[in-house]
């Protein structure tokens, strides 16, 4: 009678550990909470993590609700956020090949706005970004990319 109760209590056991485990699921909150942008350089830092290294922790926070992103090319085109994280959260693990520099361009309290320049073997794309207080957050509002 012992081991069957044991036998029981075990299986109980493995079963709320297993659906605790399943409850928060891969990329859940806790991934989430993890992501600081408390500071417009924290902020930024994900941005590029984000952008070239297929980081997708907090993807959703890192946008302001307004965010645009202008590219400029041949045939110039606007991406919305909904369009953006969309294509990021497909890019999820996938490193860029290139060499990335950020230059702090004007700062204030309340924005920043950041060159961000990934060389890449054959071209060099250049990416104005804008980032705006909002709360405790720091949030991209505007990015312009440029290629070479």
């Amino acid at each position: 009678m012992k081991t069957l109760v044991k036998t029981f209590a075990a299986a109980a056991l493995i079963a709320v550990s297993t659906f605790a485990m399943a409850a928060e699921g891969p990329g859940s909150k806790s991934a989430k909470a993890n992501v600081n942008l408390s500071t417009a350089d924290f902020a930024l830092e994900h941005y590029v993590a984000v952008t070239t290294e297929g980081e997708s922790a907090g993807v959703e926070r890192l946008f302001a609700d307004d965010f645009s992103q202008k590219v400029q090319a041949s045939n110039a085109q606007t991406h919305s956020r909904s369009a953006l994280i969309k294509s990021l959260k497909k890019q999820k693990g996938e490193k860029l090949n290139c060499t990335v520099t950020s230059d702090i361009i004007e700062e204030s309290a309340d924005y920043m706005v950041a060159k961000v320049t990934l060389k890449f073997e054959n071209f060099i794309k250049t990416d104005l970004v804008t980032l705006v207080r909002e709360g405790n957050d720091w949030k991209v509002s505007k990015s312009i990319n440029s290629y070479k």
